[in-house]
């Protein structure tokens, strides 16, 4: 039977993106003492916490990858506020630790699904190099929330990249004031979702 000819696939279009990798620390190590019934309850604990706090922040789940998951933000402020409340949220939900590595850049967007460039590649070797309970950054195309800071920037060799790049953590400003009495602030919305979720964090570091 003679079919017609297939159709030109459409060209990949360049967009600004931001990338987030999370995944949880010492999960095979986890599942093998514990059991794959408890790995499981882990996966399902960080799934939750992502469902509740990535819509809050206007990022979007892009793949569930086993024991982690990637997520897409247009924008990298909005996608750090997410990152570090998950964090923060899985640390008093989750047994297990999380760690997370953020990139942005121009990448391809091939054929409406899926991402191809440097800005992915770096977001997730910074989550592979990430120790427990860290959130590593990428400083290039970096913007941050008020109340999340920046510390200890330094170059660093990932693997696979031919070049250093610059990389900072992120973590919760321990001078940053809550920022729900007031409104007329940029960001304002976002400050307070994060002083919400991340009250119960202050309260037991003063007790």
């Amino acid at each position: 039977m003679q079919t017609g000819p297939l159709a030109a696939p459409t060209q990949p279009s360049r967009v600004d993106r931001s990338f987030t990798f999370i995944d949880l620390c010492g999960f095979t190590d986890f599942a093998d003492s514990e059991g794959d019934v408890a790995a499981v309850e882990q996966v399902r604990c960080l799934r939750q916490v992502v469902r509740e706090v990535t819509p809050l922040f206007g990022v979007r789940v892009e793949k569930w990858l086993g024991d982690g998951v990637m997520i897409v933000g247009v924008d990298s402020e909005p996608l750090v506020a997410a990152v570090v409340a998950i964090e923060q949220r899985a640390h008093f939900t989750c047994t297990l630790p999380l760690r997370a590595g953020i990139a942005s850049g121009k990448v391809l967007l091939v054929d409406g699904d899926d991402y191809i460039g440097k800005a992915v590649n770096v977001a997730a070797r910074l989550c592979d190099f990430a120790s427990s309970g860290q959130v590593l950054a990428a400083a290039e195309g970096l913007h941050l929330p008020e109340w999340v800071e920046a510390v200890q920037r330094s170059h660093v060799q990932l693997r696979g990249l031919g070049e250093a790049v610059e990389v900072v953590e992120l973590r919760v400003g321990e001078n940053s004031p809550p920022l729900h009495d007031v409104p007329d602030r940029p960001g304002w919305w976002l400050a307070a979702l994060l002083d919400g979720l991340t009250r119960p964090v202050r309260a037991r570091r003063g007790s």
